[in-house]
């Protein structure tokens, strides 16, 4: 609501009255909304009663934003057809996109207040960034976290060989072979060895990597219950391989501290992959010009 509110200011600031009388309501909404927050930390059914009922509110507030911006959107539509300001047409754009998203907000919300239903279709996590998605790992201290799944490839000396930032979360074991063929590609032969998580076992993916010419697959699976299975991940190659990816956790802490990856400050998909890219790059050219400096030091 805020959003819209905003660009209803700026055209009434830039061009004056369009077509519909302007009324902000910002003053209600932000009380509605510290209302909600008091009534949330009430735990009793009297609680839960407060809170349903400011949503109700904040959501008649909202709708009728939305509905004078939707009236404000269809009176400038005439204004930017006998080419009234520039400011008209811009304002117009950012309406067209965000009345739509406030609206799928406004049914998410009433599904979720009225009805009790958190699984909408086509639930909407930001109005800004819409292809944001809820990332669940299992994490105690953040069980949620919301963004973009990130596929980090690396190598020996800690460089990164290959990224990917995926339009939709896939499981893990649907990209191991993905990443085996991408290294064979890039570099013309498999890896001799491939380590990683649990999240990328199965049977498939093993056999797959060992049709490729993978000498040593260390993916260990928690769920076996086979002697030979958990006799192989006994092996001291196979813990080994797992000491090297458990160090190669660390790279996505470093490229989320110290090279920003925790937040893209690039908008849309094609930004985040350029922001993912430019980290990338950044860390690469780290560890290539440490190596390279050792290797001069050790002629």
């Amino acid at each position: 609501m805020r959003v819209l509110t905003r660009i209803l200011k700026r055209v009434a600031g830039a061009v004056g009255k369009v077509g519909t009388q302007l009324r902000d309501r910002s003053r209600s909404a932000k009380l509605k909304v510290l209302a909600i927050a008091r009534a949330s930390r009430n735990k009793t059914e009297q609680g839960r009663e407060k809170m349903k009922k400011a949503y109700l509110q904040l959501l008649e507030i909202t709708s009728r934003v939305t509905g004078q911006a939707k009236k404000l959107a269809h009176a400038m539509a005439g204004r930017i057809q006998r080419g009234h300001r520039a400011a008209l047409h811009k304002a117009k754009k950012q309406l067209d996109e965000m009345i739509p998203r406030v609206q799928q907000v406004l049914r998410q919300t009433r599904e979720r207040v009225l009805r009790g239903n958190t699984q909408a279709e086509g639930k909407l996590l930001s109005i800004f960034e819409t292809h944001t998605e809820v990332i669940r790992k299992g994490k105690a201290h953040k069980p949620n976290e919301f963004g973009k799944l990130v596929l980090i490839q690396e190598a020996e000396n800690q460089i990164i060989t290959h990224y990917q930032v995926c339009e939709q979360r896939p499981a893990d074991s649907t990209l191991l072979e993905g990443c085996l063929e991408q290294h064979v590609e890039q570099f013309g032969r498999a890896p001799e060895r491939v380590a990683a998580d649990p999240g990328f076992f199965s049977a498939a993916n093993e056999s797959k990597a060992e049709q490729l010419g993978v000498k040593r697959v260390s993916i260990p699976s928690h769920d076996t219950k086979s002697p030979a299975r958990r006799q192989r991940q006994k092996q001291r190659w196979f813990k080994e391989l797992q000491k090297w990816r458990t160090g190669c956790e660390g790279r996505i802490s470093v490229l989320k501290r110290r090279h920003g990856m925790r937040r893209s400050l690039y908008k849309g998909s094609d930004g985040i992959r350029r922001w993912v890219g430019l980290a990338v790059i950044a860390d690469n050219m780290i560890h290539i010009g440490t190596h390279l400096a050792e290797q001069a030091r050790s002629r």
